[in-house]
């Protein structure tokens, strides 16, 4: 195994990510319902900016993630819980230990978790 050295890495990070995302029981038909396929590449390609700003501190990420998530939790009547936040952090981490090693690794991780639990926050106070 290897450690995350460059964008090349991110972009392989990101892409075996959503490919697991995709199949997933819970998440991949929220995902595959939200994104059309031929906007995949773009997308992927964005969360490549993302992950290279928050690992490296460099990139082109110029997006609202935030606003993502509630216009989805909308779209499914306030449907998203928890669980579908606990489960990304769970795929995100088998990814990171499938392919690599180290302290980003690490700090991918926590991260994730911080994005994840922020996101939640947000997507819940959107509601009142």
């Amino acid at each position: 195994m290897k450690q995350i050295e460059s964008r090349d890495d991110i972009s392989l990070l990101v892409n075996t990510f959503y490919t697991n995302i995709r199949k997933n029981e819970l998440l991949g038909p929220i995902f595959n319902h939200h994104i059309e396929e031929e906007r995949w590449p773009v997308h992927l390609e964005m969360l490549t900016d993302f992950w290279e700003m928050n690992l490296f501190g460099t990139g082109n990420f110029n997006g609202k993630p935030g606003m993502m998530h509630i216009m989805v939790d909308r779209s499914l009547k306030n449907g998203i819980t928890e669980e579908h936040f606990r489960q990304w952090v769970g795929l995100w981490f088998e990814t990171l230990d499938t392919l690599f090693e180290g302290p980003l690794v690490e700090h991918a991780k926590n991260r994730a978790i911080q994005m994840a639990n922020g996101q939640f926050k947000m997507v819940v106070r959107s509601r009142v």
